[in-house]
């Protein structure tokens, strides 16, 4: 029995539905990052205090992979991927009328859980139809659909903020729900899935117990992972206003710079695991993110600035671009729904303090040492880490696998 190629057409539309999933849940998620000091304001509080709303949208992602992840694994990627879009789409625009800060965390909190969900059930459909030999360069791509999200939050807050203010953005956070319909008509369920799913709750649940060391294994990975990048962009915008002084144009301008370079490095990378390894790729783009801290963190100029920013993203998302494919790749058919997406949010809750702790850095360093000393501890043992565990580049998915 060989595995049955899904059609061209319906590989094309779960990559989109993927990447746009991804994209508008960053998107989302990314607007309190821009508008964090401006929510600060109106709510009568401090920086730090509205960067907790962010841990809590990072800490409550592992809920929403654990429930929606169990599904997709018992009854299809499809249904809890529609179910999801249409979740997170409400929770943001109801963000939009929050009325205080506590009414502001509890939305943050529920978004949390519709973020936690889209990335696993995402991944695995994409990642099972498509072929093995283009696996690192749509993860690349479908990484990227973080890196595109951040970049439309940015252009957003430019264009917008100054003239609506913070709220009006949340509201077009609704859109995700239109993707749903998308995905209704042109996504077909994935064949691995009608080929390896189980038959009951108790046989998936063995499936998950069995696994539980690679499921150790990979939440420690995505922790450091999680690390890098929410440490190189949650507080991003709040250190060009404190450090630097700039504007809101001034934070947008920076920002889209530098997620251009992380959508060209998320692609670069995902492309070289292709060829050279998927832990290689990960150790290249971090090591090379350690020297580019000095030029991204003190640079004696804007134009130098701008340029740190830029080589950043493109290595730290580089580094990222590899982790769809690698850690879909490290997990068995039969759990691919749930585990590497609730590994993968479990990493992001046990690094959802980092920016909280940057903004409690800052306020006894300052906002360039805080970011520098931070980053280059995490991309050290993110390197470490991947390093030390297994590959399998390239494996066969479903049952017919060799």
């Amino acid at each position: 029995m060989t595995a049955v190629r899904p059609a061209a057409d319906d590989q094309r539309a779960a990559v989109v539905a993927g990447f746009l999933g991804w994209t508008l849940d960053a998107f989302d998620f990314f607007l309190v990052v821009m508008t964090l000091t401006a929510i600060a304001r109106e709510f009568g509080k401090s920086d730090a205090a509205i960067a907790l709303s962010i841990t809590l949208t990072l800490a409550f992602r592992p809920v929403g992979a654990f429930i929606f992840g169990l599904v997709a694994d018992r009854y299809g990627r499809k249904l809890p991927l529609m179910i999801d879009l249409v979740f997170y789409s409400l929770v943001e625009v109801l963000t939009g009328l929050a009325p205080n800060y506590v009414t502001f965390l509890v939305l943050r909190a529920l978004f949390g859980i519709g973020m936690g969900a889209e990335w696993g059930v995402g991944a695995s459909l994409v990642m099972e139809k498509v072929s093995p030999r283009y696996r690192g360069v749509v993860s690349g791509l479908l990484q990227q659909g973080y890196a595109l999200g951040y970049l439309l939050a940015a252009l957003c807050y430019r264009s917008l903020f100054p003239h609506f203010g913070w709220r009006p953005l949340f509201f077009i956070g609704g859109l995700p729900a239109l993707l749903a319909l998308f995905v209704r008509a042109r996504v077909r369920e994935s064949a691995v899935w009608r080929e390896t799913r189980h038959d009951s709750w108790t046989g998936l649940g063995r499936a998950i117990r069995a696994n539980l060391p690679l499921f150790g294994y990979i939440t420690i990975l995505m922790w450091m992972m999680n690390m890098v990048s929410h440490g190189t962009q949650d507080m991003y915008p709040t250190f060009l206003q404190r450090h630097w002084g700039f504007g809101a144009q001034q934070r947008g301008d920076v920002t889209i710079v530098s997620m251009i370079g992380a959508l060209m490095g998320g692609v670069a990378f995902g492309l070289y695991s292709d060829r050279l390894g998927r832990r290689r790729a990960i150790g290249l783009a971090l090591g090379a993110a350690v020297a580019a801290i000095p030029l991204w963190a003190f640079a004696g100029s804007v134009p130098l600035l701008v340029v740190g920013a830029f080589v950043m993203q493109f290595f730290v998302q580089g580094a990222w671009g590899v982790i769809p494919a690698h850690i879909t790749e490290l997990s068995p058919d039969s759990v691919r729904g749930f585990l590497p997406g609730f590994a993968y949010q479990c990493g992001v809750a046990l690094a959802g303090s980092i920016g909280w702790l940057e903004a409690r850095f800052a306020e006894h360093l300052d906002y360039a040492w805080a970011m520098a000393l931070t980053a280059a501890t995490v991309f050290v043992l993110g390197a470490v880490v991947a390093q030390l565990g297994p590959e399998r580049r390239g494996v066969a998915f479903g049952r017919g696998a060799p």
